[in-house]
């Protein structure tokens, strides 16, 4: 069985996210494999550890930095990576990143498809539906665990007072949530051992897709405009000396309308 896990590199959440000129997302600074994707991988990996002759393609699509989100994959344990770099890609919508994805999925001829339930910098999570669209496989979205039983993936979906078991035939489109299981860390012998696994790189071209369809021109969306965050202000001190404190509290809610 073959596995695909999508991987995105992300600028760090921890430090200042920012736009450039053109709208899109400043990626100069310090990246990282998606948060969420690695419980994607994470589920790959044990679907591959308690199967034989299962092998996990990390997929990613993004420019040079971008390789470094495969690296952290094949370092967890994925088998190979495939990193689409192309200049035409700069500036699409995740309208055409799903057309780029679905056409380098097709190349692959993957079984099941893996992905976190969003990314951490546009938050969307939608791929896995737009995905299911394009190709025409299910998607059976924001599993909490994954099974594959034959020719046959189930995942638990929880909600706040249920939890769903849905199933669908292979080939699948599945995302997984946060709760879906801690991703391992990569051992020494498994950044050792990420050197010599195979990552290819494929162009726009290789994948029979036509520029003018990506990119800012090919875009269903657009960033008008950008703001940066405002700046924390200090909170209100009350001092309790003569017994006031708990009138200003009450009053404080009442004029933020928190009550």
């Amino acid at each position: 069985m073959k596995i695909v896990t999508l991987v995105k590199y992300v600028p760090d959440a921890t430090g200042d996210r920012t736009f450039t000129d053109d709208g899109t997302v400043d990626r100069s600074v310090d990246g990282l494999l998606s948060e969420l994707d690695e419980y994607a991988v994470e589920q790959a990996l044990q679907l591959a550890d308690d199967g034989d002759d299962v092998e996990v393609v990390a997929l990613t699509v993004g420019p040079d930095d971008a390789a470094d989100a495969i690296k952290r994959a094949l370092q967890m344990g994925a088998s190979a990576g495939v990193h689409v770099c192309d200049d035409a890609v700069h500036g699409t919508d995740v309208i055409g990143t799903s057309a780029i994805l679905a056409a380098a999925i097709q190349r692959l001829e993957p079984d099941l498809v893996i992905t976190g339930m969003s990314s951490t910098d546009g938050t969307m999570g939608v791929m896995a539906a737009l995905l299911s669209e394009r190709l025409g496989w299910p998607a059976l979205s924001f599993g909490a665990t994954v099974a594959v039983e034959g020719s046959t993936v189930s995942i638990r979906r929880d909600g706040d007072v249920a939890s769903q078991t849905v199933e669908a035939d292979l080939p699948a489109i599945v995302s997984v949530t946060d709760q879906s299981g801690e991703a391992r860390y990569p051992s020494m012998k498994g950044i050792l051992a990420a050197k010599k696994k195979p990552v290819e790189e494929w162009t726009v071209a290789d994948l029979g897709l036509d520029p003018a369809d990506l990119g800012f021109d090919g875009a269903w969306t657009a960033v008008a405009e950008t703001q940066p965050r405002p700046p924390k202000q200090a909170g209100q001190v009350v001092t309790d000396a003569d017994g006031s404190g708990a009138a200003a509290f009450v009053e404080f809610l009442s004029a933020g309308k928190y009550v």
